[in-house]
């Protein structure tokens, strides 16, 4: 893309004092990878794309299904049964063509996880189960890499950075897995569409801030509680 074109591409960005032209360059030389392209994943992936991350990495082994559509917005009607890396692939090339996206439709496991996560700087989980979750964190604990989490269900989300300059991890505030039985799943319990995109939102935001070495609040939970509209910090 030529110089012209990623000003005025990028301008609103670049405008913001705390940014400017040297916070974009880091920007779009930053590599991330997203964990899982559901309700979560596709505000994280939309609002990347739209900031000019320069690599941007997807990883999902699910299909899209009808009951997705009311908060996976980054997949449609045309879509469904299709694999939701393909699907993520489609609206990327059509919203920001200029970014290097790489989609994996693959499960994460013990076997494939730190070649996986490696080549990227900054992990985002955004996926829908404990185990992922768990691994996910001794991962970038492994390899050093700052890890973006979220989660969500019914009417809250929640929203923390671990491992960013020595801060805490997953770990810390969670030390162990709670037992199948009583994880709550969206697909079963339900959630609403907003609730996926104002947290997924946030999580973007904390990435962009890694990205551009901006400061990043550690230690601390984010919940958001959208049926009483309360927002609560929990430091551990």
């Amino acid at each position: 893309m030529k110089v012209d074109s990623v000003f005025e591409r990028y301008s609103r960005q670049i405008f913001i004092e705390e940014i400017g032209v040297s916070g974009q360059r880091k920007i779009m030389d930053a590599k991330v990878l997203v964990i899982g392209a559901g309700g979560l994943g596709s505000p994280v992936v939309q609002y990347l794309a739209a900031a000019g991350i320069g690599k941007l990495g997807l990883v999902d082994f699910d299909r899209v299904e009808l009951h997705n559509l009311n908060r996976q917005t980054i997949h449609t009607e045309d879509h469904i049964h299709d694999a939701k890396t393909n699907s993520a692939m489609h609206y990327i090339r059509k919203h920001n063509s200029t970014i290097d996206f790489q989609a994996l439709q693959v499960k994460i496991d013990h076997e494939n996880v730190v070649s996986i996560l490696e080549p990227y700087h900054i992990i985002v989980d955004c996926c829908d189960n404990f185990t992922t979750r768990y691994l996910l964190n001794s991962t970038c604990l492994k390899l050093d890499k700052p890890l973006v989490y979220g989660s969500i269900y019914g009417f809250e989300g929640q929203l923390a950075v671990f491992n960013y300059k020595g801060s805490k991890n997953l770990l810390d505030i969670f030390p162990t897995p709670p037992s199948p039985d009583q994880v709550p799943n969206c697909d079963k319990n339900g959630v609403l569409g907003p609730l996926p995109g104002i947290i997924g939102s946030m999580m973007a935001m904390q990435v962009l801030k890694i990205a551009a070495d901006l400061p990043v609040d550690s230690d601390q939970l984010t919940i958001v509680d959208t049926f009483h509209w309360r927002f609560t910090k929990l430091s551990f």
